[in-house]
């Protein structure tokens, strides 16, 4: 099974999500879409939602996964099973009880901030980071109890260290990369990623090229932080992740247009590019080729982050 945590499409309800298809070079599997970040108020990831849920519902090879049993028929049938996520916490509108209705919907993980500081924690591009709030910490108490993964991607380091302080089940990093072997302020620390391990969770090395390195998206530049992950922290604490950009065009436009919300590390190197789903695809072939057993590819693939969820998913209210 091959797991994507954590992919992009447009977030606007017109969105194709026909693009998923792309993964089906892989086999079954399951890819986590987002369905909000930052600038998004809750009516506007609602709506996001709601319309891409229905898709997912009509597109033949696509299938919402509202359990682990779910994901697992899907993938055996060699089709997609589609959760949602959400980067930062501006979709939940400052409500608490929101997070028990988008984990209903399928939203299985949150990111509390993107890049930059609000009522839950530090971001990883700001300056000073001075940790999870009162109100976060009963963010990620809400969201243990309720089914949903709390994520440290885009997060601040001090946040993030809180963050698994916090929480009583798994925490993950989504889609972050090794600052050991690059240094980029979005990727993590060796201790980052500890800490996440030593929660039960799971780091998801992503093919974003200026994450990866100087805008290198290739499958050797992903194994060289995988290799680094699972020296650090174990097989069975690493994951993958494309964070790739269905709507790369528009996003490339947003990284001209937003400064407030990206450094000039998103830009320092051009354009920026992404891995897409058809190299994706094959990094199973790229481990093997290098020795890795099949255990150990299958946990890497998907077998890591399908372990958080059977032990986070289940709400206890």
């Amino acid at each position: 099974m091959l797991w994507d945590q954590h992919a992009c499409a447009e977030l606007v309800e017109t969105a194709d999500l026909t693009e998923l298809h792309r993964y089906r070079g892989g086999g079954g599997g399951l890819v986590s879409l987002n369905v909000g970040f930052a600038p998004h108020g809750p009516e506007v990831a609602a709506s996001v939602l709601r319309s891409f849920r229905a898709q997912v519902e009509a597109i033949d090879g696509l299938a919402l996964a509202a359990s682990v049993d779910d994901v697992d028929r899907i993938a055996a049938a060699g089709d997609t099973a589609v959760v949602f996520d959400l980067e930062d916490v501006a979709p939940l509108g400052g409500d608490l009880d929101a997070v028990a209705r988008l984990a209903a919907l399928g939203v299985r993980t949150l990111g509390p901030v993107y890049n930059h500081a609000n009522a839950a924690g530090g971001g990883c591009l700001d300056a000073v980071d001075d940790g999870l709030t009162a109100w976060g910490r009963d963010l990620v108490a809400e969201m243990n109890a309720r089914g949903m993964v709390p994520d440290g991607s885009h997060v601040g380091v001090r946040t993030t260290f809180d963050m698994c302080k916090a929480s009583t089940r798994p925490v993950v990093f989504s889609h972050s990369n090794l600052r050991a072997v690059w240094d980029h302020p979005r990727n993590i620390t060796d201790d980052q990623a500890r800490a996440v391990a030593d929660t039960g969770g799971v780091v998801g090395v992503t093919g974003v090229g200026i994450f990866l390195g100087p805008n290198t998206p290739t499958l050797d530049a992903m194994v060289r932080h995988i290799d680094h992950a699972v020296g650090v922290v174990g097989i069975e604490h690493v994951g993958v992740s494309t964070d790739f950009s269905f709507d790369w065009e528009t996003f490339r436009e947003v990284l001209a247009t937003s400064p407030e919300l990206y450094d000039a590390s998103y830009t320092a190197w051009g354009p920026v590019e992404w891995m897409p789903p058809e190299t994706f695809v094959g990094l199973g072939s790229a481990l093997a080729a290098r020795g890795w057993t099949d255990a150990d590819i299958a946990a890497v693939l998907g077998g890591n982050f399908r372990r958080v969820a059977l032990e986070s998913w289940e709400a206890h209210a």
